[in-house]
């Protein structure tokens, strides 16, 4: 069976200080831009069915590094907005909405903005996911966008709740295969870091 290859956008500044990168669009480092380079030796020049990226600068920079194209963007890929809590880090949310808060399982305090729900990026996720098993039945596809939104896509084509998502760490610049084990969806390579990894084959 053909397979989706993921690949998280390199670092940013944001990245780097832990802080909920959403909508911001904000550039990669430049340690961000060679992730993306080294990536190339992973995914470049492969012959990809569909390359897909979040529209956000970060991912389609990461994609044309790593050689990847044509880009198709696609903005159901964008990164999970989250409201007010966008630029804060999860320690700093922590100081007034409780030691155990976490993005996967946020309720909105009053007063908060909401942004999305895990419910509408798992939306998001599962159209996208129409469209990529579409793409398989000509051949492989690739994925370049966000560490949530790509978390989210991963739980749902294994069939799982996007709460889920939070069993998955993803680091930046990280590539990951999706593919079947016996007919049933599964994980074939989880982020990869591609400074070490000489090939996905």
């Amino acid at each position: 069976m053909a397979e989706v290859v993921l690949l998280r956008h390199g670092e940013t500044e944001w990245s780097v200080q832990r802080r909920h990168t959403g909508r911001t669009d904000i550039p990669l480092t430049p340690e961000g831009e060679e992730q993306a380079r080294q990536a190339s030796r992973l995914v470049g020049g492969h012959p990809f069915s569909l390359i897909l990226s979040s529209p956000l600068r970060r991912a389609q920079h990461t994609a044309e590094l790593a050689g990847l194209a044509p880009i198709v963007t696609d903005d159901l890929l964008v990164e999970w907005d989250y409201g007010a809590y966008e630029g804060r880090t999860t320690a700093e949310i922590r100081e007034t909405e409780g030691a155990a808060w976490s993005i996967w399982t946020a309720h909105v305090s009053p007063g908060i903005t909401p942004g999305e729900q895990l419910a509408d990026v798992a939306a998001r996720a599962d159209e996208v996911l129409v469209r990529i098993r579409a793409a398989l039945a000509t051949g492989d596809v690739a994925v370049v966008a966000h560490a949530h939104l790509l978390r989210v896509l991963t739980s749902r084509w294994l069939g799982m709740p996007p709460a889920d998502g939070a069993l998955l760490m993803l680091g930046a610049g990280s590539v990951s295969v999706l593919g079947e084990e016996h007919g049933a969806p599964a994980i074939s390579r989880w982020n990869l870091d591609p400074t070490v990894t000489e090939r996905l084959t």
